[in-house]
């Protein structure tokens, strides 16, 4: 074989192979998307995501797959759901929920990488991971445990109504981070502020029209919610109840204020969850969850929603607007 040929074939096998490679799929990364809520309620957090994601470049549908698992409300189906992501060989699994939820992916898994998002428990206590600046394992993310919260929180809802001395706290005891509130937190505030807190256990939906009753003969001077995936899923319910009994309400979550309950004060969502694309960014890019510290929200939001306050005859002082970041008229 004579030179020129000898680059002839060289060429030839290079240029066939150049071809065979662009013709190999490039492959596509994977995100699942696990919540313990259901599509509708979720729709505005998973678009955060997907708009935060598609600013980093990573488009659904283009270089990035998103695959949506929702528990519509169900406790019991974050281990089936979490299990079913797992079979289909997601790069990553985005948890929106408490920590059960977080628990049940970890549980399914312990190389896929976990990212928690919108979970009140404490994830160290809860065992999730080490702690927050080194997680180890496989679940990083952000956590919105911030236990001044909820004494921030008790003293907004006692400012309109500055003669309250008696208030009504919803729980769920299933709920970690909710009892770590009603154990830890309340009483402390609740002693700082000169009021009697009393506390009311709901497990489950039949649960709320029982506890309703009990209020409405008491006749507490107001209402305080800890957050909890049953009292997120019947936010309707109860902000349609503080109207009618006439009780000024504090809720840990805008979209029970946003469906005519009267005030909240918490962590804002679309930062939280923006967030979420820088983590999976991180890790597609070869950074190991155990190796990214777990972020605590920074911004917080307090609404109010003057309709509702209008229902119950009451005044919010200007004082309480002034402070507020959101005010429904």
């Amino acid at each position: 074989m004579n030179k020129v040929t000898f680059w002839l074939v060289a060429i030839f096998v290079v240029g066939a192979v150049s071809i065979v490679e662009a013709q190999q799929p490039t492959k596509i990364p994977r995100l699942g998307y696990l919540s313990n809520s259901d599509p509708a309620t979720e729709s505005t957090r998973s678009e955060t995501i997907r708009l935060a994601l598609r600013k980093l470049g990573y488009i659904e549908g283009q270089n990035i797959a998103i695959e949506y698992r929702y528990g519509e409300g169900k406790r019991d189906r974050d281990l089936e759901l979490a299990a079913e992501l797992v079979r289909l060989k997601v790069d990553i699994i985005v948890v929106a929920g408490g920590a059960s939820w977080v628990r049940a992916a970890k549980n399914a898994t312990n190389t896929i990488p976990v990212v928690m998002v919108g979970s009140g428990d404490d994830p160290v206590e809860a065992g999730l991971i080490e702690s927050l600046a080194r997680p180890g394992g496989n679940v990083t993310g952000l956590t919105n445990l911030n236990p001044e919260l909820a004494g921030k929180r008790l003293e907004l809802l006692k400012e309109p109504v500055p003669k309250a001395t008696r208030l009504a706290i919803l729980h769920d005891p299933v709920s970690r981070g909710s009892t770590f509130e009603i154990r830890e937190v309340l009483p402390a505030a609740a002693r700082a502020l000169k009021v009697t807190i009393r506390s009311w256990e709901i497990r489950d939906v039949d649960g709320f029209e029982q506890v309703f009753a009990a209020l409405n003969k008491e006749r507490p001077d107001g209402l305080y919610l800890t957050s909890s995936l049953l009292i997120r899923t019947n936010h309707k319910r109860i902000a349609d109840f503080a109207s009618k009994s006439r009780l000024p309400s504090m809720y840990p979550v805008k979209e029970i204020v946003e469906a005519g309950g009267l005030m909240s004060y918490a962590a804002n969502d679309a930062e939280s969850y923006q967030r979420v694309a820088y983590f999976v960014d991180k890790i597609l890019k070869g950074a190991k969850p155990a190796d990214l510290p777990v972020e605590q929200p920074k911004k917080f939001e307090f609404i109010i929603n003057l309709k509702a306050a209008k229902q119950i005859d009451l005044t919010i002082p200007q004082k309480v607007l002034g402070r507020a970041d959101k005010v429904i008229k």
